[in-house]
């Protein structure tokens, strides 16, 4: 029997700024969002050749979330989440992805609202 490796990769605390919101002020205004993603993938071709072709490029995962959050406008969480987790999956090799996304002082006595949302391929993976 084989092993397989699967890797839970974790960009913890990415500290963007974008439109996010439905009052005047938050259209106007960029503020501060937190995102935090997991992602599984199968990593038996990285974990045996120490290859990074080999690997999932979470560098490149990141920058596109980036891109995505800076270079648009949102009026929900829930749709901001969503695009985020769809930009993550469109990668063949992810078997598994949570996205959650804060809205720091969203609500008055809270240090943030946020949303979290996931998905899987129909693939069993083990963490």
């Amino acid at each position: 029997m084989t092993m397989q490796s699967v890797a839970k990769i974790r960009i913890k605390n990415l500290r963007l700024r974008t439109y996010i919101g439905i009052k005047d002020e938050e259209i106007r205004n960029k503020q501060d969002i937190v995102i935090n993603v997991t992602v599984l993938y199968q990593a038996n071709e990285a974990v045996n050749s120490n290859d990074i072709e080999k690997a999932l490029n979470y560098r490149a995962i990141s920058k596109a979330i980036i891109k995505h959050v800076e270079e648009n406008r949102f009026a929900l969480l829930e749709r901001l989440t969503q695009e985020l987790l769809d930009l993550i999956m469109a990668h063949r090799d992810v078997h598994h992805a949570e996205v959650e996304v804060d809205k720091p002082h969203a609500l008055r006595f809270a240090d943030s609202v946020s949303i979290a949302l996931s998905e899987s391929r129909n693939r069993a993976v083990a963490i």
